[in-house]
């Protein structure tokens, strides 16, 4: 009797697991905003200064077009920021919309290499892609499940 129901428990189980596998690869990708919004905290160039290497912000970006497609950078140190040929002053916001699928490179005072590489990706139109985007999506917003994935 238990042999049956353990074949059930696993039936059911695999039966979740294919509809949840189905719906992440058949309804649309969306998203609430399409803002990646990235915060230069207060005090990072005068811990820089201090001699403390911080990173910050990502050395890579990566947006999906159609989704987060809208990078933002808001400024809340207490000197000025370069962002590409954009000044920002403490307090102020960068928004910096993109159209066009591509690896965008732009130097950034906020890195300590002075680089910052945005990748655009192009919107995950097929069942496969938008899998994988959800997969890469749930580990990056979630970085304890990317530390116990086995590589």
């Amino acid at each position: 009797m238990t042999g049956v129901r353990d074949h059930r428990g696993l039936t059911l189980l695999t039966a979740c697991a294919l509809g949840l596998t189905g719906w992440a690869a058949l309804a649309p990708v969306t998203s609430a905003s399409r803002d990646e919004i990235f915060e230069i905290p207060a005090g990072t160039w005068a811990r820089r200064m201090g001699g403390e290497a911080i990173e910050i912000l990502p050395d890579e970006i990566r947006l999906t077009l159609g989704v987060r497609d809208i990078l933002v950078l808001r400024n809340l140190d207490d000197v000025p920021q370069m962002f590409g040929p954009t000044l920002m002053m403490p307090g102020q916001s960068f928004r910096l919309p993109f159209a066009v699928a591509s690896s965008y490179q732009f130097a950034c005072t906020a890195h300590a290499s002075g680089q910052m590489t945005v990748i655009v990706e192009p919107y995950p139109a097929n069942p496969w892609a938008r899998l994988r985007w959800r997969l890469r999506d749930l580990l990056e917003t979630r970085p304890q499940l990317r530390d116990e994935v086995p590589t």
